[in-house]
């Protein structure tokens, strides 16, 4: 298959990108930076903003790993997840975003995510808005075949490669040790498991350590 990474030099997606490669995949990385600091050999300077059509067609999956972690930043999640729609809406090209935890529901009826409830920490609110703008404008958009993936609540950039992980849905989910934890390594499986195998289309999952 072909891929394409955007904000591919971010942790989250050179673990996307490695992953894929290890499976024989064709991987194209964008990034806005002119050093390739991704182990993709196809490194294209581009800005996610200046992306067009043309420059993903003929893509099977491009991945949105746009991350921010400041006030003046946080815009950037939400916005190149409604760029990146609307230049392959009405298209096959499959768009799965790095998404967050805390637009997880934490009830059966979905009226609480994890974000409002009183223990969500204060210094993680701007970011948890961002992705849940994202997740609600990508609710909305439907000409574009999207899939947004969240983490565990503990998403580990130096976590183990353990290669097991649950699948679930729109919910807050333990594991059997009552954990709601996930390396890079192992969300990047999901991921790449996710555009080989299909099946989530215009849906939010998400995944835990098994």
């Amino acid at each position: 298959m072909k891929i394409a990474v955007v904000a591919a030099n971010g942790r989250v997606a050179k673990e996307v990108i490695a992953e894929a490669l290890s499976r024989g995949h064709e991987v194209a990385a964008f990034g806005r930076h002119a050093e390739n600091d991704t182990p993709a050999k196809e490194y294209i300077q581009k800005d996610l903003f200046d992306l067009t059509r043309e420059d993903l067609a003929g893509f099977d999956a491009v991945v949105d790993a746009a991350g921010a972690w400041s006030p003046e930043t946080f815009p950037i999640i939400p916005n190149a997840a409604k760029h990146l729609a609307g230049i392959l809406a009405g298209t096959l090209v499959r768009l799965v975003v790095v998404g967050g935890a805390g637009s997880l529901f934490v009830n059966p009826e979905h009226t609480l995510t994890v974000a409002e409830t009183p223990d969500f920490p204060d210094a993680f609110k701007g970011v948890a808005a961002a992705h849940q703008q994202t997740l609600d404008f990508l609710r909305t958009a439907k000409d574009t075949q999207w899939t947004y993936i969240s983490p565990a609540g503990d998403f580990q950039a130096e976590g183990e490669r353990t290669g097991k992980y649950i699948l679930a849905g729109e919910e807050f989910t333990l594991n059997s040790r009552n954990e709601s934890i996930i390396s890079y390594a192992d969300y990047a499986i999901a991921l790449v498991d996710e555009i080989e195998k299909g099946g989530h289309s215009q849906q939010r999952i998400s995944v835990v350590r098994a």
